[in-house]
């Protein structure tokens, strides 16, 4: 994965969410793209602890200005999908992450030239960059859709 964001202290390229590893500056960084993916499942989490850090991770892309989250959960060995697909399906269609997430595309149904993905590059051009690689889609990731970030007076 390309960095996308650059520190504002030093110019140098450093990960979103940690402090810059060339100076040390705790600022926020300057993101380059809008768009980021999150392997959820890297460490092999319990379903709830993946939940948990979806939670986290949408709200901390989304306050830093990310627009795009391809999230990768995996498919799972079963041939029906793994349980933290089926948790993160279940939990985007019954409301979890409403105030954050506008739109949910799962894998499976953004294969190349479908109607879903001809939809989506409308919305979203910068998505086809990450999309393009499945052709046939992937049901092992879901495409995430940030709103923006309410603030209260």
């Amino acid at each position: 994965m390309a960095q996308i964001a650059e520190c504002p202290e030093c110019g140098n390229s450093r990960a979103l969410l940690e402090c810059c590893p060339h100076c040390g500056s705790p600022t926020p960084p300057i993101l380059s793209a809008d768009t980021i993916e999150l392997n959820i499942k890297s460490d092999n989490p319990s379903v709830e602890e993946a939940l948990d850090r979806l939670t986290e991770k949408i709200r901390t892309y989304q306050e830093l200005g990310i627009k795009n989250i391809i999230l990768i959960h995996g498919y799972g060995s079963s041939g029906e999908g793994g349980r933290i697909k089926w948790a993160i399906h279940n939990a985007l269609e019954n409301n979890r992450y409403a105030d954050r997430v506008e739109e949910y595309h799962f894998g499976e149904r953004v294969a190349f030239g479908s109607i879903a993905y001809n939809a989506l590059m409308k919305q979203r051009p910068g998505l086809k960059h990450y999309l393009r690689h499945f052709k046939g889609g992937n049901a092992g990731m879901t495409v995430l859709l940030l709103g923006s970030v309410r603030r209260s007076a």
